[in-house]
């Protein structure tokens, strides 16, 4: 596939790929996709990642049921990072954080010390099994 070919792979074949929520513009996550995840991500419209802890795909959503549905497929000027734009599906407001808040980046820097700005939606003792 000549389009992936595009893409500045880093030495494990990865690269980055930040999940934004259409409408809001919401930054939701920072994952990593392989080239395999971002092929299926493109055929099947749901977002499909490399878990680096799991060492395998991970389609989000399989285990919360957080699915994300794409929407674009963003390659930024340097051919390094993906954007992906998304909905976020599974819980209103849309649960992208495995802490089960609505977006991974909850913690602010303010004075010396990191605030948390976003509640927890969703115990995540009850979201994963």
């Amino acid at each position: 596939m000549k389009w992936l070919d595009a893409i500045k792979w880093d030495a494990q074949g990865l690269i980055p790929v930040i999940a934004q929520e259409q409408g809001s513009n919401d930054v939701l996550m920072l994952a990593w996709m392989n080239r395999e995840a971002l092929q299926k991500t493109a055929e099947t419209g749901r977002a499909v990642y490399f878990s680096r802890s799991r060492g395998r795909l991970w389609f989000k959503g399989e285990e919360s049921g957080h699915v994300q549905t794409v929407h674009e497929i963003r390659l930024d000027c340097d051919s390094d990072v993906i954007l992906l734009k998304v909905t976020q599906m599974g819980h209103t407001p849309g649960i992208a954080c495995h802490t089960g808040r609505h977006s991974c980046f909850f913690s602010v820097y303010q004075n010396g010390t990191w605030k948390i700005t976003e509640p927890v939606l969703k115990d995540p003792q009850t979201i994963y099994k």
